[in-house]
């Protein structure tokens, strides 16, 4: 249950109403992340334009990349659920995903892609220690100026929305539960799946 009083959908109306129709449009139910932005709609509206702006000329499978180490840093189960899904059924077998919420991503990512995980988990965990180094380890291994831009702002800007749903109470809907057992194990890494009803 979210902290604060939401909009039930049957109240929806305005901006609220058309957040709720596009999340039953595209998933057949109101995800609990529309239902915690009810409160300030304009601000979901904020995200949406940051969001698309930051991933519109950027590398899908990177920006997914990015969002999930930086949601496994710090502990959203609900971002890690929703990219690690996406990421699992696009671009990587479940077991390459659900190694990005352990130690071992090193061991199951190429040297590129392991580099983009323990950057983007950097930025969210401690963004001040980022180096000289960091940035040419990324360069070295043939990432842009503008790549490595994408991701820190993918990083940054998951943890803006990751702790907002956190500080919120507001738990990972409970159609989550059907990520394959293994994934769903490994990227609940905070705050537990609503239980389903």
């Amino acid at each position: 249950m979210p902290y604060l009083h939401t909009v039930p959908p049957e109240d929806a109306a305005g901006e609220v109403k058309v957040m709720y129709d596009q999340d039953l449009a595209v998933r057949g139910y109101v995800a609990n992340y529309a239902r915690a932005f009810s409160v300030r709609p304009e601000v979901f509206a904020g995200w949406l334009a940051l969001k698309d702006a930051i991933s519109s000329e950027m590398d899908p499978r990177l920006y997914e990349l990015a969002t999930v180490a930086a949601a496994t840093a710090i502990r959203s189960s609900y971002c890690s659920l929703v990219h690690g899904q996406i990421l699992a059924t696009s671009y990587y077998p479940a077991e390459k995903v659900a190694s990005i919420a352990t130690t071992e991503a090193g061991d199951a990512l190429d040297a590129a892609d392991a580099a983009v995980v323990r950057f983007a988990q950097k930025i969210a965990q401690e963004a001040e220690k980022i180096t000289q180094e960091d940035v040419d380890e990324l360069r070295d291994l043939g990432f842009s100026d503008t790549d490595v831009f994408s991701i820190i702002a993918a990083a940054a800007a998951r943890c803006f929305f990751s702790k907002v749903l956190d500080a919120t109470g507001t738990l990972a809907d409970a159609a989550l539960h059907e990520v394959p057992d293994q994934l769903r194990d490994a990227l609940t890494v905070g705050r537990e799946i609503a239980p389903q009803p």
